[in-house]
This record gives structure tokens, C-alpha cells and sequence, in this order.
């Protein structure tokens, strides 16, 4: 005889969070890439200031935008924990609470009156 296996308290893991350690590694990974944005736009800025000035303010001001931006990407915190698909949604029971009874706004007459 085969042993029943209950699988209502089973934890599917697709819907656990990455781990701390990996979101921190994410986070740094952003705002090095966007520091190294802000980077090439002062050099550009710097370069190109003879050149071209418009383009060279535009450098500029991106490269005074950017880490405001980057420190708020960095300091967003952890992402949401992801939802578990539709398909583990197991069977919805109706509501035990049926409709409440209709009432007229006149008075009932009492049984054998009427």
C-alpha cells in the first residue's frame, strides 16, 4: 500500500526571495554602472567644452543628476517577494454567508389577520 502524501503545506520555493547577499551584489552592481555613466558624461564634459558647449552643459548637468538618481536606485531596499502563479490557487470555497433576508418597509400583519 502506497503512503498518501499531503501536499498542503508544501513551500514552493519560485516564490521565496532572492537572498540578502545577492540583492546587495545587485544594488552595488547598479550604482557602479550609473557612477560610471557619471563618469564618462564629466570627461565628455570636459572634452567637449571647446567643441561643443550645449552638448557639454547637457554632460554636465546629466553627470550632476546621476548620482541623486543612483543613490535612490541603490537605497530602494529589497524587490517585492514574487507572487505565486495562478496555477497553485487551489479551490475556492463559496462564501458561508448566504444573502440576508428581504424585508418589505411595511409592518407584517400578524398570522390569521388580514
Amino acid at each position: 500500500m502506497r503512503k498518501s502524501k499531503d501536499r498542503s503545506g508544501v513551500i514552493r520555493i519560485t516564490g521565496a526571495r532572492s537572498s540578502l547577499t545577492e540583492d546587495v551584489r545587485r544594488r552595488q552592481r547598479r550604482y557602479m554602472i550609473s557612477m560610471a555613466v557619471r563618469t564618462v558624461c564629466v570627461i565628455l564634459a570636459v572634452v567637449l567644452w571647446k567643441e561643443s558647449r550645449i552638448v557639454a552643459i547637457i554632460a554636465l548637468i546629466g553627470g550632476t543628476f546621476i548620482p541623486y538618481v543612483a543613490v535612490v536606485i541603490a537605497n530602494a531596499g529589497r524587490e517585492n517577494a514574487p507572487g505565486l502563479p495562478d496555477s497553485f490557487v487551489g479551490h475556492q470555497p463559496p462564501p458561508m454567508v448566504g444573502p440576508g433576508l428581504q424585508t418589505t418597509n411595511s409592518p407584517a400583519a400578524p398570522p390569521g389577520q388580514g
